[in-house]
């Protein structure tokens, strides 16, 4: 069976429209929004600081924490307020993901903390949190050695799609759909996080890093241009 016809009408591979802004929360060290379409990720960054208690400190660099949670207004039925075991696993994912790339070394015992709320979602929240916040860092004027960009590409019957939305993800007909959040760093390609919820066949593998890494380009060329708007100020 093919997935011929997608929800919103796109191509297998056309990414919903994309939008970021830099400095979005003046009293934060840094902040920024990215939107794939209707999901809008707000992230905010505040340190490098002291971080205490001060067992915790690591005297070689700074330490790197992020809380991911979304609003409860974010999803039309209101969700519970509060952290949840999904959202402790989107933060600690997310970290290892902005780990790839921040350069604390200069900032022995300190923190750098980075909140991402989801003001709005229908689908790829975390890689929406992830593009906010790698633009957040960058906006805080963090260390990074490169930005990093992320998208979910899914698989729904036979076909491989990028950037699902919330009936994508629900889909139920034949095996239901496969769910793969994907960050790659923008010029290495490297690959710095890649989650599988649902079946994938090895060669099927191979295509969905291609059409990541080909939708990751597109999000970069996003994120640059909202970075450029901010050098120009």
């Amino acid at each position: 069976m093919t997935y011929t016809k997608r929800y919103d009408g796109r191509k297998h591979d056309e990414m919903r429209q994309m939008e970021a802004k830099i400095n979005v929360v003046k009293n934060a060290d840094g902040s920024a929004m990215f939107k794939f379409g209707d999901t809008i990720a707000l992230a905010v960054v505040y340190g490098p600081k002291i971080l205490h208690p001060q067992h915790m400190q690591n005297p070689r660099k700074g330490i790197l924490r992020v809380n991911y949670d979304m609003l409860s207004f974010s999803v039309p039925e209101r969700k519970k307020p509060g952290p949840s075991r999904r959202s402790q696993e989107v933060s600690k994912v997310t970290e290892w993901a902005l780990n790839s790339v921040v350069d604390l070394e200069s900032y022995p015992n300190t923190v750098v903390d980075v909140h991402i709320m989801i003001l709005q979602a229908n689908a790829g929240t975390r890689c929406a949190g992830i593009n906010a916040a790698a633009l957040a860092l960058a906006s805080a004027g963090i260390p990074m050695k490169e930005m990093i960009s992320a998208v979910a590409v899914g698989k729904i019957d036979e076909t491989l799609i990028v950037d699902l939305i919330k009936e994508e993800e629900d889909y139920e007909d034949g095996e239901g759909a496969t769910d793969i959040p994907i960050a790659f760093l923008a010029k290495s390609g490297e690959v710095a996080l890649f989650q599988l919820d649902g079946r994938i066949t090895p060669a099927e593998l191979k295509e969905v890093v291609k059409i990541g890494r080909k939708a990751c380009k597109e999000i970069y060329e996003v994120q640059k241009k909202a970075l450029k708007h901010m050098e120009e100020k």
